[in-house]
């Protein structure tokens, strides 16, 4: 900690992990002080300014030429236990599948242990971020505030649970494609035939 660059970029990535707890303890305020759609419109506000920061952090470490290792590592951190901490919550009140939770969650563990484990080999360019993965992260994060903010809009209009959840389901797909093809890439990067 000693040796964190202290810079704006960091500190946006930092207020992204501080986002977190919010967004779960906003459940679990008592009915007299936020009533249930009061609390699915607060935790839906939290993540989306917690996604913004997403893209904020990484402009400003570019515009500020402040881009550091410690940066690099603490986005994508930042960004899966955001993820992770919604769909903990997304599960606990039953609005999206228990396998659609593993899948996703599961595989952040496993790509965050495989890219440990290139950059160990000297192989970390070999499991960069590809586009599968973007688009993964895209449907993540459309379908997660929609699933957050639950009830419908416009007089019913728009199903949010609904469209939530099969954008979730699509994001699981896409997960498990993105997963295959890292392990794919870090397999023909590991035995030397790149």
């Amino acid at each position: 900690m000693a040796n964190m660059p202290r810079n704006l970029p960091n500190y946006v990535t930092w207020c992204r992990i501080l986002m977190i707890p919010l967004i779960v303890g906003v459940f679990y305020l008592p009915e007299s002080w936020l009533q249930e759609e009061n609390k699915n419109i607060a935790a839906t506000a939290i993540f989306v300014v917690a996604a913004i920061t997403d893209w904020l952090d990484g402009y400003l470490a570019r515009v500020l030429d402040q881009m550091s290792a410690f940066g690099a590592f603490l986005d994508p951190v930042a960004d899966k236990l955001m993820v992770a901490g919604a769909l903990v919550v997304l599960l606990q009140l039953d609005r999206v599948e228990p396998l659609v939770a593993l899948i996703i969650i599961g595989r952040e563990i496993a790509i965050s242990a495989l890219r440990e484990w290139m950059a160990q080999m000297g192989q970390a360019k070999s499991v960069t971020v590809a586009f599968i993965g973007k688009l993964k992260t895209v449907f993540q994060m459309i379908a997660i505030p929609m699933l957050l903010f639950h009830d419908p809009l416009f007089v019913g209009f728009l199903n949010f649970q609904f469209l939530g959840t099969i954008l979730i389901n699509v994001a699981a797909v896409l997960t498990v494609i993105s997963m295959l093809y890292y392990l794919r890439k870090a397999g023909v990067s590991s035995d030397g035939s790149v």
